[in-house]
């Protein structure tokens, strides 16, 4: 098993499901450090119930994560499959998000071996399951911040924008607006032919509010920094600030749901391969475990739940 990509929160559980369950089923775990660098590089260990004990509370991953740009290459790959004969592997459990599974379903269709995938990542943007490892603790980080934000906000009667990670999906900018009572939450889903700023500042702002919360999806181009330039132009008598939460989000020690989610998808991962699974990630739908094929997983399309921005719109008068 490996983690690789950005670390989530419960990537930790994830590794400590695996390896139990694994060992629990008379499998021999292997544990490779640094992503599929660490593959490539032969840094493969095997593991133990002992390597895992007390590491369920604990953010981060105790296997280290990386972005491979060797592996990329047909000759990464190929040491990396060398490595996998040399120490007798049979499968490889990926935990990650969109690119870490890209990565294992080319792997496995180019050498024909067992990939499972586990989805961690905080952005919730993997396709089949409701949740991703590390989502919710990254609500509820987001949440926390701004909270104290807001205390600001009041006191200075500003408006803050706040930006939060997510990438291309919109579920963390949407889902913790709501979960904090922002004004308003500015999302890649809403972006098409829609001023999603010019809408809210005449919906709510200039009416009755001196002070607000935006929640921002993070962008190379219209990030929170470019919103708050067109408000300092466009409404100059506002007060206006950024906070941009960056790294603080991924960090933390995990909520209940992510280790619960976790834990039973790393216990699913041992269940598939001993079904005869191959090239699937392990979600949760409906609160049941689901087999998702790795090319439908990484699909870019995963339903956004447009209702959400009427209930944030509605709540946010």
């Amino acid at each position: 098993m490996l983690t690789s990509g950005g670390d989530a929160p419960g990537m930790n559980a994830a590794i400590r499901a695996v390896t139990r369950a694994g060992i629990c089923n008379g499998f021999k775990i292997m544990g490779i450090y640094r992503g599929y660098d660490g593959l490539i590089n032969d840094e493969i260990k095997p593991f133990t119930t002992e390597n895992v004990s007390g590491i369920i509370m604990s953010g981060g991953t105790i296997l280290k994560t990386a972005r491979s740009k060797d592996f990329i290459t047909p000759e990464g790959r190929q040491k990396a499959y060398d490595n996998m004969v040399k120490h007798g592997i049979d499968a490889l459990i990926v935990i990650g998000g969109n690119g870490s599974l890209t990565g294992a379903k080319d792997f496995a269709r180019e050498f024909d071996v067992c990939c499972i995938g586990l989805p961690g990542t905080i952005d919730n943007d993997l396709y089949g399951t409701d949740s991703t490892i590390g989502y919710d603790t990254t609500l509820n980080t987001i949440m926390d911040c701004v909270d104290r934000i807001r205390d600001t906000a009041q006191s200075h009667e500003r408006i803050f924008f706040v930006e939060v990670m997510g990438r291309d999906a919109g579920f963390l900018a949407q889902n913790s607006a709501i979960a904090c009572g922002a004004e308003a939450a500015i999302i890649p889903e809403e972006s098409t032919g829609v001023d999603q700023l010019a809408r809210f500042m005449e919906r709510g702002i200039r009416k009755s509010k001196k002070s607000c919360i935006v929640i921002v999806s993070e962008s190379p181009k219209c990030g929170a920094l470019y919103y708050a330039d067109r408000v300092r132009k466009e409404f100059p008598n506002f007060d206006v600030r950024v906070t941009i939460l960056g790294h603080l989000q991924r960090g933390g020690r995990p909520t209940a749901h992510d280790r619960i989610l976790a834990s039973r998808t790393g216990v699913g991962a041992i269940e598939a391969i001993m079904q005869g699974q191959r090239n699937i990630m392990v979600g949760v739908r409906n609160n049941e475990i689901v087999y998702v094929p790795l090319v439908e997983a990484i699909r870019s399309d995963k339903p956004f739940d447009k209702k959400l921005i009427k209930v944030l719109d509605e709540l946010s008068i």
